[in-house]
């Protein structure tokens, strides 16, 4: 453990020696990563080094896992993919999943609870407000940026207070970026664990507590939000920020 781990830190999340595959294809050699209840953890690198499976990989979403994936204490390699949510984990994947022939709100009231402390509609609402106006739009009728806000919204709903989120700022404007990083840090205050891949780090820096820097399927560099300014050399290696 490191020398700052403190008696209080709730280990929500414990990767060790995970190896995943799709097919033939063996794409995380050995991912070891811990994430504490309430902190905000990035998954920084390069388009296929292997960030968005480890995120499939705690879902079960991959071909084969080995190693071991405990979520509040629980082994969950052995489980299959529709018992993961129940543990309180959210997955925002790339595509966002929302139903686009229904309408915001019905979007929102279809989610499973799968456990107690979802996000009431009314809490949703205010904490996107860009929703609320646009409840009674359908799915395909959203802009990238609420069509991700709904994404993330159907997530809190379930009562999901481990949240995986991959890539939630792609393409999306500057304004809207912002929003979502307002609402990132309204979600840590709640108490809510976060790992984000991420490709925009201007955005992920101010946010972060840690940053998990990965290349061709490895961690390879753990840096603190207190290290970036010294670690910036290793940060322009690996992702040409």
């Amino acid at each position: 453990m490191s020398q700052n781990h403190k008696k209080h830190d709730v280990e929500q999340l414990r990767i060790s020696d995970l190896h995943a595959f799709y097919g033939e294809s063996h794409i995380l050699h050995g991912i070891d990563m811990k994430v504490n209840r309430g902190e905000l953890v990035t998954l920084l690198g390069r388009n296929g080094s292997g960030r968005s499976t480890t995120l499939k990989s705690i879902m079960n979403m991959v071909g084969k896992r080995t190693g071991s994936i405990m979520v509040n204490g629980s082994e969950t390699v052995g489980m299959q993919a529709h018992q993961i949510p129940h543990l309180g984990i959210g997955f925002c994947p790339e595509e966002r999943g929302i139903f686009a022939s229904l309408n915001v709100e019905e979007n929102l009231m279809l989610p499973p609870t799968v456990r107690s402390g979802g996000m009431s509609l009314e809490e949703i609402y205010d904490m996107f407000p860009n929703l609320y106006e646009r409840r009674m739009s359908q799915g395909t009728r959203l802009s990238g940026g609420e069509q991700q806000m709904l994404a993330m919204a159907r997530i809190l709903r379930t009562g999901a207070n481990l949240l995986l989120l991959d890539e939630i700022t792609e393409g999306l404007a500057p304004v809207i970026v912002q929003k979502l990083g307002e609402v990132l840090l309204k979600l840590k205050d709640k108490g809510l664990t976060i790992v984000l891949v991420e490709q925009n780090f201007r955005f992920a820096a101010p946010l972060a507590d840690r940053h998990y820097l990965m290349e061709h399927g490895t961690i390879v560099e753990e840096i603190a939000s207190h290290e970036l300014e010294s670690k910036m050399d290793v940060l322009n290696t690996y992702l040409g920020v």
